[in-house]
């Protein structure tokens, strides 16, 4: 007979038990109404009095940036350590939800669904000028390289997918495999939560868990806020440079508006009707573009720069990870630093959601689809967008050669400008960011609306459309708030949201390497594994 061990991690609490029941809503009771007020709060405040606002979240980012960027870039390294271990670790025959579970999507569906969720607007609208800022010095340059140079493009492309590499999919692999982890395999909420077990043990559905819980639900809403932001100000340029439509901020307010109730319908359709439809879309669409621009581009330099984007990630991931002494401090504080905060920031809505659609896969699976599959595809993205770009700047054609980076969200339809069929495939772009946008809005209420109702999965309809609006109305206030330096409020919240977070991820990083070593003794125990 095999070793009894007794299992540490079974607790008798139900999603939802203290949840409060009136008026046909489902609410936790101290969480939804502590995140309703301080998200209408800030809603209110930045509408009411915008130049203050500004200032306020300008000062706070820089603050932040000043004293903790070396936080931020260890925190990182540290996620994506630990995320290559488990695919190596024993640890990793683990399944999610047992080992008799089966997946409940199919693979393309399942990673359809956590690829445009965890990064659809990002893609779209940094794809073209992020390398095209490197390499022409329009900011920074990593290392301080010389602008316009070929080392400058080996920088420009590596530098980028550094930010859109393995650091990102880590961070959103370790909250995933925590709330999937603990929710399927020890029956407890599908809430962060639920991942502090080990350490808090019964007390995590007290008030510490309250606070977690909170900390969470902030930071996916700001989060979530910055990439609308992107996405509204890509969209009004485009249609601007399309149609003349303007793209100033009543413009960009509009698309809020438009783009909310689109989400607003789908997330009434639920995971299947809505978001699983979208995101397949979404995938179809995007690796259409992608083929266009590699086939009616300069073929054989994006194929080239798939190679260069490629070794220069891997000679320059470990230098550009280093957060002491380095000469190129500007760069790494006001690029990397605002990427971590802002992919940490929005970890626990895309690890939710992963969480959600990944039952039935085991670690192993489930860490190398969400941290290497999507890495690779990344690769092959920003070379096709970005080598494109850089490849017309060094041939002298186009607003981009000519210009240099001038309206940041106007970079891919510069791009387009050069390419056949260009208002054919600016109107797809413009429709691959709306719906890239209706994504990560609807799955975003579903995942901030489990939190809110103490981790269960069926809340009512009214909440789901709470946070749908207060999504929207949270990007239409930074955009108001902002003005000319929008993009600065947005990255001010995803940075001042991302750093408490930080804390939570790395002590939820223990709680699952602890959690799934205890199950690996239980299995083995009971002769599973």
């Amino acid at each position: 007979m095999g070793e009894v061990v007794k299992d540490e991690y079974s607790t008798d609490y139900v999603a939802g038990q203290d949840n409060i029941q009136k008026f046909g809503l489902d609410l936790h009771a101290p969480v939804f109404p502590i995140t309703a007020v301080l998200v209408v709060l800030f809603v209110v405040g930045t509408l009411m009095f915008p130049a203050a606002a500004k200032e306020t979240l300008d000062g706070l980012k820089w603050d932040i940036i000043g004293s903790f960027d070396w936080f931020f870039l260890l925190s990182a390294n540290i996620f994506v350590v630990v995320s290559l271990a488990l695919i190596f670790m024993p640890v990793g025959k683990i399944r999610l939800g047992g080992m008799d579970a089966k997946p409940e999507f199919s693979t393309l569906s399942w990673f359809s669904m956590l690829f445009a969720a965890g990064m659809g607007i990002g893609l779209m609208f940094w794809g073209v000028a992020e390398p095209v800022a490197y390499y022409t010095g329009w900011y920074e340059t990593p290392f301080n390289v010389e602008a316009n140079t070929p080392a400058a493009v080996n920088l420009a492309m590596g530098g980028t997918m550094f930010h859109w590499g393995l650091h990102p999919w880590a961070i959103y692999a370790i909250v995933a495999l925590s709330l999937a982890f603990f929710a399927y395999n020890k029956g407890m909420p599908l809430t962060i939560r639920s991942a502090f077990f080990p350490l808090l043990k019964d007390k995590v559905w007290g008030w510490p868990g309250h606070i977690i819980d909170v900390l969470a639900v902030v930071a996916t809403i700001f989060g979530l806020a910055t990439s609308l932001g992107f996405g509204a100000q890509q969209a009004a340029s485009g249609m601007n440079y399309l149609f003349e439509t303007g793209s100033g901020t009543n413009i960009q307010m509009a698309i809020i508006v438009g783009v909310t109730a689109l989400a607003l319908i789908s997330v009434l359709r639920g995971l299947d009707g809505g978001v699983k439809i979208l995101s397949n879309v979404n995938m179809a669409i995007a690796g259409i573009l992608l083929f266009f621009v590699i086939f009616a581009g300069p073929t054989m330099a994006i194929l080239e720069t798939i190679w260069v984007t490629s070794s220069s990630y891997v000679a320059n991931v470990v230098p550009l990870s280093n957060p002491f002494g380095r000469e190129d401090e500007a760069w790494m504080q006001g690029w990397t630093v605002f990427y971590w905060a802002w992919w940490i920031s929005w970890s626990p809505f895309v690890g939710m959601f992963i969480a959600r659609v990944s039952k039935g896969r085991t670690v192993r699976e489930f860490i190398t689809a969400v941290l290497l599959i999507p890495t690779l595809i990344t690769v092959v993205w920003m070379s096709g967008f970005g080598g494109a770009a850089l490849e017309q700047i060094q041939q002298g054609v186009g607003v981009l050669a000519e210009d240099g980076l001038g309206e940041v969200s106007l970079a891919m339809f510069q791009m387009f400008a050069n390419l056949p069929l260009t208002g054919i495939i600016s109107f797809v772009g413009i429709i691959l960011v709306l719906v890239f946008f209706v994504t990560s809005s609807d799955s975003g209420s579903l995942v901030i609306d489990s939190i809110t109702a103490g981790g269960k999965t069926d809340a009512p309809t009214a909440q789901r459309v709470f946070w749908v609006v207060m999504e929207g109305a949270i990007a239409a206030a930074l955009i108001f708030g902002g003005g000319d330096d929008a993009l600065g409020a947005i990255q001010a919240v995803a940075i001042s949201a991302g750093l408490p977070f930080t804390v939570v991820m790395l002590i939820m990083t223990w709680g699952l390497l602890k959690g799934l070593t205890h199950e690996r003794k239980l299995l083995v125990a009971k002769g599973e594994l």
